[in-house]
C-alpha cells in the first residue's frame, strides 16, 4: 500500500469525504490507529472504487 500519514490529517479528510460523499457514514470512516486497512476496505466498498483509486482520492483531499 501506498502509505498514508491518516492519523495527522483524518479529521480534516473526514469532512472532506463526507462533503463529497453524502452516504458516507461516520461509522464507515470511524479511523482506529493501525486499522489503516480495514478503514480503506470499508470506503473502499461503500463507494465501489478499487484502493488505489480509494487512496489517490484520499491523497487529493490533502
Amino acid at each position: 500500500m501506498d502509505k498514508l500519514d491518516l492519523k495527522g490529517k483524518w479529521n480534516e479528510w473526514k469532512g472532506k469525504a463526507k462533503q463529497q460523499y453524502a452516504d458516507l457514514t461516520d461509522d464507515d470512516l470511524k479511523y482506529e490507529e493501525g486499522k489503516d486497512d480495514e478503514l480503506l476496505g470499508k470506503i473502499q466498498q461503500k463507494l465501489g472504487k478499487t484502493r488505489e483509486e480509494v487512496i489517490d482520492w484520499l491523497k487529493s483531499l490533502g
